[in-house]
């Protein structure tokens, strides 16, 4: 073969193999063209799982979320929220801004049981720092079934961080407030306390919740938000003052009980107020006997502070006057019961002598004079048969005969046969001397002018002017001898009282009350004591109201005169100044 042929020869293959190439080529486009389709459409399809993978999922979630918002509270979570443990009580104020109550922040206790690896170390460990702990019913609640359990409520700083260096899982805290009083029992009857829960149980404590805030909180619309304080009518300085000189008496009469109350006469602002026994509000478990405010939520015959309102119905519907006699020679007999008085003069007496020895036989003419139902209509007129109104939830209902007869009145005249609150007695008084304006006491701030547009006309101011003569008249010659402090006209009308036991009247238990106002010319505020059965070295009731009660109205007025604002007179017609060298 020629080189020529041999040339020609493989062009000819070389032809051939292009041709071949070309065509797979074309082959192999065809079949990348076809896997890549099919890689796409595998993509997309997983692409799709995922995407309604993430929707079911969502679609679980929120299921769940509206189940939960539809569910009840306690179904969702057996702890509170954090908005609703935290939420604020007002701070109680005093009227000069001094704090009576306030919230401070604390941490409560809890576990949860399905966390607690060992309930017995657990328990064991915790008893390390609570060493009161109840260790029977901590073991109950680590190794319950259930998801929350409070162990204990209102830790101190120091074991919050003694717990927490135990490392023990499945226990937490809880922020919540506890309520602190800072004046301890000093206000305690006024201010009242709070539970655990930081619910108000008495007092201006419970009276905040009743306008509203017990309501708020059970929808949950409370806030941790500070609120708006609370101002009382109370004085803290003149509180601190009744206080004290209750304790003293208590102490020094061996007494079972003692009270007593400041009140504005022309406002029926409630300064100080105070009973003893008493408790401690940051600790009241324990203190029973002492949650009983014996001034407002306890009754007592009040004995013959009682004749102030006898004497004033006399006057009032112009059955007596100041220059009317009384015979007082011989006892009265009435449905076989002897009426006698105890300081018997055996004579005829003036309205003001009726007044200074604190006749029965007298005050007894003066009942029989108006008459049983017209002296029934006078006492409820006054406020003495009737329910007080006024802020603080504990407030007795006076007693009283189911039907008035007119042994009751006679009785009654001279304090037996009626019971009713100190504190009832004492607002009934400030009518005798504030120009017969009854008003109901408050334990808020009141204007004069508010005073005004609420006070009841009960008595002709006449009645007055001559009531608050014969207080000063008594203050200087009779019973309220003990209670006059020097610089201030003291007046007032003292009251012994047999206490009743097991349905009879027996003289050795005494109640001793003391109804005073001072200055007595022109009462700016009124007092009333008392001290139940006291004691003196000369056996049980020796101790007469003008001996105990009258002086512990004296000491009051002595140390809070200054501090309520009133200025000591001296000399007759109050001109003169004391002058300290």
């Amino acid at each position: 073969m020629t080189f020529l042929s041999r040339i020609m020869l493989l062009k000819s293959r070389a032809h051939f193999s292009t041709d071949g190439q070309r065509g797979g080529v074309t082959a192999n486009n065809l079949t990348i063209k076809g896997a890549g389709k099919r890689k796409s459409q595998m993509a997309k399809n997983r692409v799709g799982v995922v995407i309604a993978g993430f929707c079911l999922v969502y679609a679980v979630i929120g299921g769940r979320l509206v189940q939960y918002g539809y569910a009840q509270p306690e179904t969702v979570s057996s702890i509170l929220p954090a908005d609703r443990l935290m939420a604020s009580r007002p701070d109680i104020l005093d009227r000069n801004g001094e704090v009576l109550a306030t919230d401070i922040r604390t941490v409560s206790l809890f576990a949860e049981p399905h966390k607690i690896v060992d309930a017995d170390e657990a328990v064991e460990r915790l008893q390390t720092v609570l060493t009161d702990l109840d260790v029977r019913d901590t073991y109950r609640k680590l190794s319950s079934d259930s998801r929350f359990q409070w162990l204990r409520r209102q830790l101190t700083p120091k074991q919050q961080s003694q717990i927490l260096a135990l490392g023990i899982p499945g226990i937490g805290f809880r922020p919540e407030k506890r309520r602190f009083y800072p004046g301890g029992p000093t206000a305690s009857h006024v201010v009242g306390y709070v539970n655990i829960d930081n619910r108000g149980m008495t007092g201006m404590e419970k009276y905040i919740d009743n306008q509203g805030m017990a309501d708020l909180r059970a929808l949950g619309m409370t806030t941790d938000a500070p609120l708006e304080p609370v101002k009382l009518s109370i004085d803290l300085r003149v509180q601190n003052i009744v206080r004290d000189v209750l304790v003293k008496a208590m102490d020094k009469f061996k007494a079972i009980g003692a009270g007593g109350v400041v009140i504005d006469a022309h406002t029926g602002e409630i300064l100080a107020m105070a009973s003893l026994p008493d408790y401690d509000p940051n600790n009241p478990v324990g203190s029973e006997e002492g949650w009983l405010s014996r001034m407002a939520n306890a009754t007592f015959e009040m004995g013959s502070t009682f004749k102030s309102f006898t004497v004033a119905m006399g006057l009032d519907h112009k059955k007596i006057n100041m220059n009317s006699t009384l015979d007082a020679r011989y006892p009265i007999r009435l449905g076989g019961f002897t009426i006698k008085d105890f300081h018997g003069k055996n004579r005829i007496l003036t309205v003001p002598e009726v007044f200074q020895y604190s006749s029965n036989i007298g005050t007894a003419k003066i009942a029989d004079l108006v008459g049983t139902d017209a002296h029934k209509e006078f006492l409820t007129r006054i406020g003495l048969l009737t329910r007080m109104q006024t802020e603080l939830p504990e407030v007795a209902m006076p007693s009283q005969p189911r039907v008035w007869k007119k042994i009751n009145s006679v009785t009654i005249s001279f304090g037996h046969g009626v019971s009713t609150t100190p504190l009832q007695t004492a607002v009934a008084g400030v009518a005798l001397v504030n120009g017969g304006k009854l008003l109901n006491p408050t334990f808020l701030p009141r204007t004069r002018e508010q005073a005004d547009q609420i006070a009841q006309q009960v008595l002709d101011p006449a009645t007055s002017t001559d009531m608050r003569f014969l207080f000063r008249w008594n203050g200087i010659k009779g019973s309220g001898k003990n209670a006059r402090v020097e610089g201030f006209d003291v007046g007032g009308k003292t009251g012994t009282a047999d206490k009743v036991v097991n349905g009879r009247y027996v003289n050795d238990k005494n109640f001793n009350a003391f109804l005073a106002a001072f200055p007595i010319d022109n009462p700016r505020y009124v007092v009333l004591s008392f001290i139940d059965e006291p004691k003196t070295d000369k056996g049980n009731g020796a101790a007469l109201a003008g001996n105990s009660a009258a002086p512990m109205v004296g000491d009051i007025i002595r140390r809070s005169a200054a501090i309520l604002g009133v200025e000591p007179k001296f000399g007759e017609d109050g001109s003169a100044l004391l002058v300290s060298y």
